[in-house]
């Protein structure tokens, strides 16, 4: 069978999309030597993949996404393959596309946490773009032959919005990289650089977009700040390459005094990341809405205690021995993370779990459920 994967996400650039399809083709490459893959890569990211499997061949597709070109253009170029079956790994589907395929569906963030503070578009634009999103995902979740979730909330969430019936989907968990993941791996990070106090600060790594609720995660650590008056040098450590949103809660930050305490580092290396983990005092993740929690799963594989939401899949994800806080109440979260930052007790504890759950996510498994679905796709 010749299979298509969409794989202009590729690597980091992609964030956790790219963490994804980074994973998923890898490891399909270990296991699958009887299909043929063709990847579809953009300019940016085409060099980043040097397939090791003779069965997988590498394309350019320098589409960019959620473009007119997406959607005119990429299923030409679809096309010219003669592919059996596509593998579209977000819900930017060209809706001029109609050969069979399968999608991913991380999550429905645009249908149930619609914010224009995500946006810089006026009101018109924006409302347009929400349009538009509406009617590429209506025509992914309708059209595909299979779909694919990433957690059981996605999975409920998409019944609820969109009808379709259980069978027309597949629930595969995406995994955590041990392997990347690893103390072993480490190379040093100048603490002293950014004025970093080993043991003495909470640690967050990721976008700072809207959902992120990392606004509110400033008032918290601010008012902790004035409660702790007998630690005085407690951090908060925020790691993502800088943008617009970043520099929103930069200049929040500053305005409440904050400047020395909560610190941005901008973008870290994965194997600088390593010592970041090692030597918090634990990760915080105060997300509104997730398809699935991939950062804490990354803290926890590096032995960092976490604290975090409550919110759409994460209790799914982590289970009864992590410390929740209702994201959307300030006292609530003070009040959490206050006694986590207390008890010494607390944070070793949770630490035995840790493998417990670990256990349960694999990009090796992830990798071999999405193969035997491509099987079971009637062509």
């Amino acid at each position: 069978m010749k299979i298509g994967i969409d794989a202009r996400f590729f690597g980091n650039s992609g964030k956790g999309l790219g963490r994804y399809t980074q994973k998923l083709i890898e490891e399909l490459e270990n296991i699958d030597h009887h299909n043929q893959y063709y990847i579809f890569l953009g300019s940016h990211n085409i060099e980043e993949y040097q397939p090791k499997n003779p069965n997988f061949h590498k394309i350019l597709a320098d589409i960019p996404w959620y473009s007119w070109q997406e959607q005119l253009l990429f299923p030409q170029l679809l096309r010219k393959y003669q592919l059996d079956l596509m593998h579209f790994l977000h819900f930017n589907v060209p809706i001029l596309y109609r050969k069979p395929y399968i999608v991913t569906i991380h999550d429905l963030i645009l249908l149930e946490y619609p914010t224009r503070k995500a946006s810089k578009l006026n009101g018109i634009m924006y409302t347009f773009k929400n349009l538009v999103y509406r009617i590429v995902i209506m025509n992914a979740v309708y059209t595909a032959k299979k779909i694919v979730t990433i957690s059981e909330y996605t999975r409920q969430s998409i019944v609820k919005h969109f009808h379709i019936p259980a069978n027309q989907m597949a629930m595969i968990y995406e995994g955590v990289d041990l392997e990347r993941f690893n103390p072993l791996n480490v190379q040093s990070f100048s603490f002293d650089k950014y004025g970093i106090i080993e043991g003495k600060y909470l640690l967050y790594v990721g976008n700072v977009y809207p959902h992120k609720n990392i606004d509110r995660l400033i008032d918290v650590f601010y008012h902790l700040k004035q409660k702790l008056d007998i630690d005085s040098q407690l951090q908060l450590v925020l790691v993502g390459k800088r943008d617009h949103f970043f520099e929103q809660i930069i200049t929040k930050v500053n305005t409440l005094g904050l400047s020395h305490s909560v610190i941005f580092p901008g973008y870290v290396a994965d194997e600088q990341l390593i010592s970041l983990y090692e030597k918090c005092l634990f990760y915080v993740f105060p997300s509104l809405y997730e398809g699935f929690g991939l950062p804490p799963l990354e803290a926890i594989a590096l032995g960092a205690p976490i604290v975090i939401s409550n919110a759409t899949c994460l209790p799914e994800i982590f289970g009864e021995h992590i410390e929740y806080f209702d994201p959307k109440s300030q006292d609530n979260m003070e009040q959490v993370l206050y006694h986590f930052i207390m008890s010494l007790e607390k944070r070793e504890l949770q630490k035995q779990y840790h493998q417990e759950i670990l256990a349960q996510y694999s990009w090796a498994d992830m990798a071999e459920s999405t193969k035997n679905l491509y099987n079971t796709i009637k062509i």
